[in-house]
């Protein structure tokens, strides 16, 4: 049978000592169905091969904290039907992963107040040319705030929450993962260099990407995110940002480790802080 939606309504809280990861995208930079695809994923009945752009939303302490703001921000927002969000942290400027900021708006007339959005200094110039209208010292009416706080590779707090970044490798772009508690997520890699690897051991929950089995220039394949995953040896692991020649959700499962699974749009885990 297909695989149904798991956008369900539900009240489970969550422990003190627990977060939780929202996965509301799980796909590569074109998502999944490509368009004008029609290989067997993209055609796929299985609701767990529609990915949407890859991005996650944390839960903990009271706080909602997103991390990346693709183009398809808003429907994750509606699909998953969130209601607030107290910060945006951006991994790098690449479009999937922040084009989503211009809507943002619905939730600075929420709180009548800026979002507060954690990234490096390079992102931050990077959103001052592609958003440029927000930032003029005369406005339009109704352009998106933003309130831009500088991170580096130094733990900092977002939100009275304590957050690692971890430095990867995208061929030679450097982006910044993130550790919260025994959960760590990173995505778009192919290079993490040892001092960064060990800010990964100990982990809980670790999400990475594996965008196919065939090499990439920029991004690790499954078998090499597997490496990783050994490596630093987590409780559990899930893999993001897939593109559709990685092959069909249940297929590949089925060649994962015990402790590894394919994340998928909609998927809600717990993690130990």
């Amino acid at each position: 049978m297909p695989h149904t939606s798991p956008y369900i309504a539900h009240s489970v809280s969550i422990a003190a000592h627990q977060g939780r990861l929202t996965f509301l995208g799980t796909g590569t930079s074109m998502g999944v169905p490509v368009v004008a695809c029609d290989c067997e994923v993209c055609t796929s009945v299985d609701v767990r091969n529609n990915r949407l752009r890859s991005s996650v939303l944390i839960q903990v302490k009271g706080k909602h904290l997103l991390i990346d703001c693709g183009p398809d921000f808003r429907q994750q927002m509606l699909r998953a039907n969130v209601k607030h969000l107290d910060a945006i942290l951006l991994t790098h400027a690449h479009y999937d992963h922040m084009s989503g900021l211009d809507d943002v708006r619905a939730f600075n007339w929420q709180v009548q107040g800026a979002m507060p959005i954690y990234a490096e200094h390079s992102v931050h110039q990077d959103m001052k040319t592609r958003f440029d209208y927000a930032f003029q010292t005369y406005k339009y009416p109704g352009v998106p705030e933003y309130s831009l706080v500088e991170i580096g590779e130094k733990p900092f707090q977002c939100m009275g929450v304590d957050v690692v970044p971890v430095r990867v490798w995208h061929h030679r772009l450097p982006v910044l993962g993130f550790r919260v508690g025994k959960m760590a997520y990173v995505t778009d890699v192919n290079r993490i260099d040892e001092p960064e690897l060990q800010k990964l051991m100990g982990l809980d929950v670790l999400v990475i990407s594996g965008l196919r089995f065939e090499t990439h220039i920029s991004h690790f394949t499954l078998p090499e995110a597997l490496d990783v995953i050994a490596r630093v040896d987590p409780r559990r692991a899930f893999i993001t940002h897939i593109g559709h020649q990685l092959g069909l959700h249940a297929d590949v499962e089925r060649q994962l480790p015990d402790h590894v699974r394919l994340a998928y749009d909609g998927l809600e885990i717990d993690f130990e802080l």
